[in-house]
């Protein structure tokens, strides 16, 4: 399959015409607009300081349903001991900027280029983009992010500077989805960390099935969010 070049006009080529890799489309820009077309169309941007804007989108799909969670018997032990209390969209910013750093530090390549960290503060300035924060006491030791369309939450990046710090952020932001009726996260490829917490790898087709679903006629959440009070994690 060829890969195409976009231009200046927000448009994407099917996401079925995507070489074996994932790679669909080269170019284009960074605005909100496009980031937030694109995941409707399960694509995303994904590449390096060193490379053009490369948008992918692979078969298969990594996702959680969100029901499905699976959480280990020693995170359930961690979380039961209220080490770390868990918020929503308090520091988007810095949440976005650790999970760079973090790679960064461990002399590890990241997508999340000052570019992208931009493009996302303004999805989030837009009640699209959302970050999770995990507190000891009054620090952030872990976070992640991601992007909100509809009733599906298309997940970016989490970072951790404590034992178990991201995973209860984790666990804490898919009981809050659950409950807002949010079935599925995108977790966009394989990796065992996502695995161990019960996600699956669906066929592209099955996943693209979704998107339309529950990003177009599903309710959305915008805005600011915030933990319910009363939430259930373990």
């Amino acid at each position: 399959m060829p890969v195409f070049e976009l231009t200046s006009r927000i448009s994407f080529p099917p996401p079925e015409f995507a070489e074996s890799s994932g790679l669909l489309a080269i170019g284009g820009g960074l605005e909100p607009d496009r980031i937030l077309a694109a995941y409707q169309k399960g694509i995303f941007p994904w590449f390096d300081n060193f490379s053009p804007y490369l948008w992918w989108s692979p078969d298969p799909r990594m996702v959680l349903f969100t029901k499905n969670l699976h959480i280990s018997k020693s995170l359930k032990k961690s979380i039961k001991k209220h080490k770390f209390s868990v918020s929503f969209d308090k520091n988007f910013e810095y949440v976005i900027k650790m999970c760079a750093r973090i790679r960064t530090n461990k002399n590890e390549e990241t997508w999340i280029t000052e570019e992208m960290e931009n493009s996302y503060i303004k999805l989030h300035e837009m009640g699209y983009a959302h970050s999770v924060e995990v507190w000891n006491g009054s620090k952030i030791c872990g976070g992640l992010y991601g992007v909100s369309i509809g009733s599906v939450f298309f997940g970016e990046s989490m970072f951790t500077l404590e034992p178990d710090a991201s995973k209860t952020g984790f666990v804490y932001l898919v009981r809050q989805l659950e409950k807002w009726n949010f079935p599925i996260i995108d977790c966009q490829v394989k990796t065992d960390n996502l695995k161990r917490f019960g996600a699956v790898e669906i066929p592209r087709k099955e996943f693209l099935g979704y998107l339309k679903e529950l990003t177009e006629k599903n309710p959305a959440v915008y805005g600011k969010w915030c933990l319910d009070d009363n939430l259930e994690v373990i």
